[in-house]
């Protein structure tokens, strides 16, 4: 990514990120990889205009972005999870190493569409557990009066999918307000805040994603393999 794509940085201040400060010297150092999801359907998707903005961002900080384009995606239990929508989510959700979700505020929470995004992302397929570990950020915009009801129950969802939520996040008030004719966000503080959520993501990312496994790591889990194990090994012959 130019940073001329970016007009509204102050060039000295945005700084490459320090791989070597955050991994050792055997973790990957491939791109991170992001997903990128984003809460509406409208043809001028304010959410999607904010996800675009922190992609950008994104792969100017050196990472690999992806975005899922939820136009056609079913209700969940609507139909099998063998629909290809679904399927596309799926696989690049177990791609995935981060993921960034921006929502609209409707009536004081996010959105269905977001929240079906969310629902067809199971918390453990075949095994695999397609979100526990890996990093999210999360944003949200709203056409009134700034609100963090939004984000603050995407950091509930998060917690829930067993993500590690960055500590800091976006809520963008009056949306409308903040984007202009070419679909870029103004230069303001609402902006900065988007630039640090990216850089926090993405710093946030290097850091845990070699040790993923040894930080989801939990005894519960060893001593129920354990009993599962015990179960299959001791049952009666048939």
């Amino acid at each position: 990514m130019d940073r001329h794509e970016l007009p509204n940085i102050e060039a000295a201040e945005l700084q490459p990120i320090d791989i070597n400060a955050l991994i050792s010297a055997t973790d990957p150092r491939h791109p991170p990889k992001i997903l990128v999801l984003y809460g509406s359907l409208r043809t001028r998707s304010f959410s999607k205009l904010a996800s675009e903005e922190a992609s950008r961002l994104l792969r100017w900080y050196g990472c690999e972005v992806r975005t899922f384009d939820p136009t056609g995606l079913p209700l969940p239990d609507s139909t099998d999870a063998d629909h290809p929508k679904v399927q596309e989510l799926r696989e690049l959700a177990a791609w995935s190493e981060g993921m960034l979700w921006v929502s609209p505020e409707r009536h004081g929470s996010i959105t269905s569409i977001m929240k079906a995004q969310i629902d067809w992302i199971p918390l453990s397929l075949g095994g695999i557990r397609p979100t526990q570990g890996k990093t999210l950020a999360i944003m949200q915009v709203s056409g009134g009066s700034q609100s963090f009801n939004t984000v603050n129950q995407l950091r509930i969802l998060g917690r829930w999918m067993r993500m590690i939520t960055m500590p800091n996040q976006s809520s963008i008030p009056k949306a409308f307000l903040e984007f202009d004719d070419n679909d870029r966000m103004l230069s303001s503080s609402l902006y900065q805040r988007v630039v640090d959520v990216c850089e926090e993501l993405v710093k946030f990312t290097w850091l845990t994603r070699g040790r993923s496994a040894y930080l989801t790591d939990r005894y519960s889990e060893r001593v129920e393999s354990a009993e599962a194990l015990s179960q299959r090994v001791n049952q009666k012959p048939i």
